[in-house]
């Protein structure tokens, strides 16, 4: 395939994602994905440039089209990273990168230097930012803890990036690799970055949508913390533990007092307010091995690993205490909450139902009692006597 068609292919190619763009109905709150779309648009029209050299004039055909390629391909790279959780790399790094690309190359031909130079630096910058891209999905432990698809994409974009670079760089060939191959791969690596970048950044999206969708059926969407299913998904381990002699695990059943009148009041987003109010505040009174969950409506669970019941009880108090101490500054009123909580330890003969039967009953012991207390569930030899 000579450079003319490959041009060509480029430019019709992305002219046709952007036309069906225009009609896929994605998110636009999907991280990156109006930087991901504004660089197709962007390459589409790049590519229309340099296939129309010699018919327009040469302003347009190569400092103008290689601007647009960057700015394309910066883009690209800035989708990635905001697909990672890191905006601020646009806008630090990507950004004057961009700016300091282009100013170099508008200066290569405005001096007139030869082509094989300018090549030089629209491909090294080119291969920038493929390898920006890379990094992205690499960075954070992304390369340890991502899926194949993202590892593939990182070598796929650095293979790619050397490929681009190498074409620029090595003009007369290296050893025995004469310079058609070299030329000859890294205008190849161009073409396979376009459907690399489409399809790659629509399978990641789609791969996040999934991981979202699974998280969210064991997390609780306001809270964020574990909801009813996956609180006991992670509190059964520790009910098959409890067979086995040592420590103790505890559990403490919590509901704020009185709550559907703040709802009844104030109207829900206040409500909702003061249940991520007091989750923070729950949060901060317990360890990092703690575990704390949303049953429903008012109520949460929290789960002690090796805490005996006197300990429990020690850290039910002061969670009771704080969410007294800590008034919740709602736009119009400032509320004060208080919770009854229940305690109780898993005991070898336990299952899910009879753990939190059993903290149930100490809950509402604390709620026939006057509020705002704890309550414990009574020991094991209590109840045989």
């Amino acid at each position: 395939m000579d450079t003319k068609t490959l041009l060509l292919a480029l430019a019709l190619g992305n002219l046709s994602l952007c036309a069906a763009l225009f009609f896929f109905a994605q998110d636009p709150r999907q991280p990156g994905y109006l930087s991901w779309s504004r660089a197709k648009q962007l390459q589409a029209a790049a590519w229309v440039l340099l296939y129309l050299r010699g018919v327009l004039p040469d302003f347009l055909t190569i400092p103008v089209a290689n601007a647009l390629l960057f700015a394309g391909f910066a883009l690209d790279a800035a989708a990635l990273w905001e697909m990672s959780g890191r905006r601020r790399a646009w806008r630090n790094y990507l950004l004057p990168a961009l700016g300091a690309g282009i100013a170099i190359l508008l200066g290569a031909w405005l001096m007139e230097l030869p082509a094989s130079a300018r090549i030089a630096i629209a491909s090294v910058v080119s291969g920038f930012y493929f390898a920006a891209g890379a990094a992205a999905l690499g960075s954070g432990g992304g390369w340890r803890s991502g899926s194949l698809l993202r590892r593939y994409l990182v070598l796929l974009m650095l293979a790619l990036a050397g490929a681009v670079v190498a074409r620029g760089l090595l003009p007369d060939g290296l050893g025995p690799v004469g310079a058609p191959l070299i030329q000859a791969v890294g205008l190849g690596a161009l073409y396979v970055m376009m459907p690399s970048s489409a399809f790659g950044y629509l399978l990641l999206a789609r791969e996040q949508s999934q991981l979202e969708l699974a998280r969210l059926e064991v997390v609780d969407a306001l809270t964020d913390v574990p909801n009813r299913r996956g609180f006991y998904q992670a509190l059964a381990p520790w009910v098959a533990l409890a067979r086995r002699p040592g420590m103790p695990t505890a559990l403490i059943i919590l509901n704020l007092d009185h709550f559907k009148r703040v709802n009844d009041d104030y109207g829900h987003p206040v409500g909702d307010l003061v249940l991520k109010a007091m989750v923070d505040v729950c949060k901060k009174q317990l360890r990092d091995s703690d575990l704390m969950g949303r049953l429903g409506g008012a109520e949460f669970a929290i789960q002690l690993p090796r805490t005996s019941a006197e300990d429990a009880l020690l850290v039910a108090e002061r969670i009771r205490n704080a969410i007294a101490a800590q008034p919740v500054k709602a736009e119009k009123a400032v509320i004060n909450m208080t919770a009854s909580l229940g305690v109780t330890t898993i005991r070898a003969d336990d299952s899910t139902v009879s753990l939190f039967k059993r903290a149930d009953e100490a809950l509402q012991a604390a709620k026939e009692g006057g509020r705002n207390r704890v309550a414990e569930a009574p020991a094991a030899a209590a109840i045989d006597a």
